[in-house]
């Protein structure tokens, strides 16, 4: 039994936990001083047992305090207060720390082997009209391990005892007793009313099925059956441990209410793109993906391109070296994009609490509000991981190896239309010195070899930079697809570390906070479905 109670005062500690500065401050602050009274009062050991006389003025606490005790321990009476401080009977060896722990001074031995392990406390009024003994009745009953609320015909229907003590301990009822005093004052039949009428406000505090001992203290009529009920509590050795399980679960049941009945919904695949084209924008990823298109298509041109009109390609920048991206990705560079605008911002900031709220649309608060929080707690770092995002992108712009023989081919035939036109010139120098039959001038077919050289390399080299212009083309938008792909998959990085991840990290911090609470109350774990994506 105390191992399952271990195992659910684990679980409540693991709830506070996760539930710290996310549920009421209240609650949790009360479900760890749970915890904490648990571990103490585990720790003095379950041996003893705590049984506390809690009732009103003048309903005869102390006289049965007396009555059990067999000696005048506390002093009796019907003024206000009789009782000023917590007196301790203790039945048989040890209790000290018990009654250190309780914070109570006045204790007293008592020789009876029936109730060997029994620490019967007389508390001062719980309506007295000294403040400080109604703290110290509250702070008592809630470390007990049993209460026997002893009241008397005139004070059983006191509302405030019901409302202030009895429906708030409902979870408690496996740890109290009622013992309405005075049977000696009424007729039997006037006295059985009056137990049914006490049994009926019971039920309606929550407390139907705690036993009511009709009795006299004063007469000792009924305290047999009274010290029969406590010899077998003490016996079983089990109230202390009933009593900190009802703490647990009380605790747990007011942390539960946070968990209601929904679970966090799907992921969906719209929601998810929707927040990733937002953060594409922002990080002028169309931009980015036009401007590797246009340098793949400079630079195959400056590469393959006819030698002699590349300087008319040169006159335009490079729109990736204009931009400062790297051919290699390179996360610390700064690039020169220019930052989310304004509209940009917004977008970012709409697609990510609507897929907040669509994944924790269905959970009681505070949930929806602490995941959105969680989703846009990482909103001022947005900017700079996207541009961080960009500049680590592979842009898959690095020349292809076909570059280099298109760029030999145009080297060659450039040589060629040079041998071309410097052997011309030489033919028009020797025409002016009418040496012109003194070289003789090679033909290919019915044409001068120089103007073969000249005509057939230039048109060979526009041919060859209007193919390498076509196969650019093509290959700059498969360039253009590629580096679209890679900055997808930075901004998905992005949107995973700053909105998707937190987010979902929250909503697991709700599963594992019920699950937590489910243990700690003693019900079996309930089915929670992870979060999936859709």
């Amino acid at each position: 039994m105390s191992g399952e109670l271990d195992r659910r005062l684990s679980a409540l500690a693991r709830a506070v936990e996760l539930g710290d500065g996310r549920l009421e401050a209240g609650r949790i602050e009360r479900a760890r001083d749970v915890v904490g009274q648990a571990g103490k009062r585990l720790g003095l050991g379950v041996e003893a047992t705590v049984v506390a006389l809690a009732g009103p003025t003048g309903a005869g606490k102390s006289t049965l305090f007396n009555a059990l005790s067999g000696s005048e321990l506390a002093r009796a009476g019907r003024r206000r207060p009789t009782t000023s401080e917590a007196t301790a009977a203790v039945w048989g060896e040890g209790g000290d720390a018990l009654l250190d722990w309780l914070e109570i001074r006045r204790r007293y031995r008592v020789a009876d082997g029936d109730l060997d392990g029994l620490i019967l406390l007389d508390l001062p009024d719980f309506d007295s009209v000294e403040t400080a003994h109604r703290l110290e009745v509250e702070r008592i009953i809630g470390l007990t391990d049993l209460v026997v609320w002893v009241v008397d015909p005139q004070k059983y229907a006191d509302a405030a005892w019901h409302e202030r003590y009895l429906r708030p301990l409902a979870s408690h009822r496996e740890t109290m007793l009622a013992a309405l005093n005075g049977a000696d004052l009424l007729t039997p039949a006037a006295f059985e009313a009056c137990r049914l009428d006490l049994r009926r406000l019971l039920r309606e505090d929550g407390l139907g099925e705690i036993p009511i001992l009709g009795i006299s203290a004063l007469r000792g009529e009924g305290l047999d059956a009274l010290r029969q009920e406590l010899s077998k509590r003490v016996r079983a050795r089990g109230a202390a441990v009933a009593r900190l399980a009802a703490d647990v679960t009380s605790a747990a049941g007011s942390l539960g209410a946070e968990c209601g009945e929904g679970s966090p919904g799907r992921l969906r695949a719209t929601d998810r793109e929707r927040l990733l084209a937002s953060l594409g924008e922002a990080a002028s990823v169309p931009t980015v993906v036009r401007a590797v298109a246009v340098a793949h298509r400079r630079r195959g041109a400056l590469a393959t391109g006819w030698p002699y009109l590349r300087w008319l390609r040169r006159l335009r920048p490079d729109p990736l070296r204009r931009l400062r991206l790297s051919d290699r990705p390179d996360p610390a560079v700064h690039t020169s994009l220019p930052g989310p605008t304004a509209v940009h911002r917004s977008q970012v900031a709409a697609a990510t609490r609507r897929l907040a709220a669509a994944l924790a649309h269905e959970l009681p608060p505070p949930w929806p509000g602490l995941a959105r929080s969680a989703a846009t707690a990482a909103e001022d770092k947005v900017a700079d991981r996207l541009d961080q995002a960009v500049g680590g992108a592979d842009l898959h712009v690095h020349p292809p190896l076909w570059w280099r023989v298109g760029g030999l081919l145009q080297r060659l035939l450039a040589t060629v239309v040079f041998a071309g036109i410097l052997w011309l010139i030489g033919l028009a120098v020797l025409d002016f010195l009418h040496l012109e039959d003194a070289v003789p001038l090679p033909e290919l077919g019915s044409l001068p070899l120089p103007t073969v050289l000249l005509a057939g390399g230039v048109l060979a080299g526009l041919l060859l930079a209007f193919l390498a212009g076509g196969v650019n083309r093509i290959s700059a938008q498969r360039r253009a697809r590629a580096a679209a792909r890679s900055l997808r998959a930075r901004v998905e990085e992005v949107a995973d570390d700053l909105v998707i991840g937190p987010l979902e990290r929250e909503l697991e911090v709700y599963e594992q906070l019920c699950e937590q609470l489910e243990l700690a109350a003693g019900r079996e774990r309930r089915g929670w479905g992870r979060l999936r994506r859709a």
